[in-house]
């Protein structure tokens, strides 16, 4: 097979949004490189001068991965922290901004001398609303991931626009989502035929690709299986730090065509300027002392506790709830997401809406109704249950009052 060829820059323009393509480079963040020009001096930037910053030295010490081994002690030198306290550039601070970069050839085979960019932002969530509004205008279509995507595709009404955009979860592939469907490989394949063939860019929103813990091979991400297409630049990834370093630490990355992530590094330049420079200096110290492998050890080590979870809390619904609720065992992430069996009727469909808000809140159990994640608020039986923080006890007695109400509302 031929190399992959990237798409040309030009390609991405009627992919932008109107707001994009009315926005302009930031007038003073465009030339913050040249202010590393030799000999020149620069009376470009408000930069506040770091002598009137209090801070003078930052450590810390973090668990290691490797069991048996003592916690590592990261200390972030005098250079760094003076990097961490100012500001910094829009797409990121260079030194983890590279480590993003060799995670990506890592764990996702693509090499930094391909065709494709990094921007660091305050969490996935942070890019994907600046990437939805890059590529989306008020009205514009967007598909969301469906077993029945391709006949929506091929049977779309004459005249009206095609997506310019498919939004996808693959995490929620792995028996998460309301149908317990699994993204296969050839599925995922599909799917990047038919971008191919339809002209549309793919959302890759991936915050619990880490978090997988199921027993077969994971299969390849959209950004990995691109490669194989004879051009690559239609995939947009997002990751997360968030469930595997700390979520309060508010970093993400996006990784793929550079147009579109010039495009939300506009919007950042224009909003919030960037990601906070101390955090990223923090995230890139741990590591660069990890190295990649500790990295995915410790990724791993994750991984195993929420399956434990896991196994504890479907521990729970089959002791509480068999014959009230259906659902399929995830694995990856902290949710089981499980179709309340309101009647006897199988072909009547329940709605979760009022029995989760309402009577299981009196009853002292918070959940969340699965028509908070359906187009036009729909009704649905469906509800989402977290998992990652609850004891056993704490599972146990949630799912004896929820048991208690689904039954109360099936007199």
């Amino acid at each position: 097979m031929a190399p992959s060829k990237a798409l040309p820059v030009d390609y991405y323009t009627p992919f932008l949004s109107d707001l994009a393509k009315r926005r302009k480079p930031s007038p003073i963040r465009s030339l913050f490189p040249l202010e590393h020009t030799p000999g020149l001096i620069s009376l470009l930037a408000g930069k506040p001068n770091p002598t009137t910053f209090p801070f003078t030295s930052f450590s810390f010490t973090a668990e290691s991965p490797t069991k048996g081994e003592a916690d590592v002690e990261v200390k972030i030198g005098s250079t760094e922290l003076a990097h961490g306290l100012q500001y910094g550039a829009t797409a990121g601070y260079e030194k983890l901004w590279e480590w993003f970069v060799g995670l990506q050839e890592f764990v996702h085979c693509r090499k930094k001398t391909e065709d494709w960019s990094i921007s660091i932002g305050s969490g996935s969530q942070d890019l994907i609303y600046k990437a939805v509004a890059a590529l989306v205008n008020p009205g514009d279509p967007v598909l969301v991931e469906s077993p029945v995507y391709a006949s929506i595709l091929e049977e779309w009404p004459v005249g009206k626009p095609k997506p310019r955009v498919l939004y996808t979860v693959p995490a929620w592939q792995y028996g998460c989502n309301p149908t317990g469907m699994t993204a296969t490989l050839e599925r995922r394949k599909e799917v990047l035929a038919l971008s191919r063939e339809h002209d549309f860019i793919i959302l890759e929103d991936d915050p619990y690709y880490y978090l997988y813990y199921g027993t077969a091979p994971r299969y390849p991400s959209y950004f990995n299986l691109e490669m194989e297409e004879p051009q690559t630049g239609r995939v947009l990834r997002f990751d997360s730090l968030s469930k595997i370093l700390s979520a309060g630490i508010r970093i993400g990355f996006a990784s793929g065509p550079k147009p579109l992530l010039d495009a939300i590094n506009k919007h950042t330049a224009t909003s919030n300027l960037q990601t906070a420079s101390l955090t990223q200096v923090i995230v890139y110290k741990l590591l660069e002392t990890w190295g990649y492998d500790t990295f995915i050890q410790h990724t791993k080590k994750v991984s195993n506790f929420y399956r434990e979870k896991r196994d504890v809390f479907e521990a729970a619904m089959k002791k509480h709830l068999t014959g009230l609720a259906e659902w399929v065992a995830p694995e990856a992430g902290m949710f089981f997401w499980f179709k309340l069996l309101l009647t006897d009727d199988p072909s009547v469909e329940g709605d979760s809406q009022a029995l989760i808000a309402e009577k299981a809140v009196k009853s002292g159990v918070l959940a969340l109704p699965g028509t908070a994640f359906l187009p036009n608020d729909r009704k649905t039986a469906y509800v989402r249950a977290a998992f990652s923080l609850l004891s056993e006890e704490d599972v146990n007695e949630a799912l004896r009052r929820l048991s208690k109400v689904i039954k109360d509302a099936r007199t």
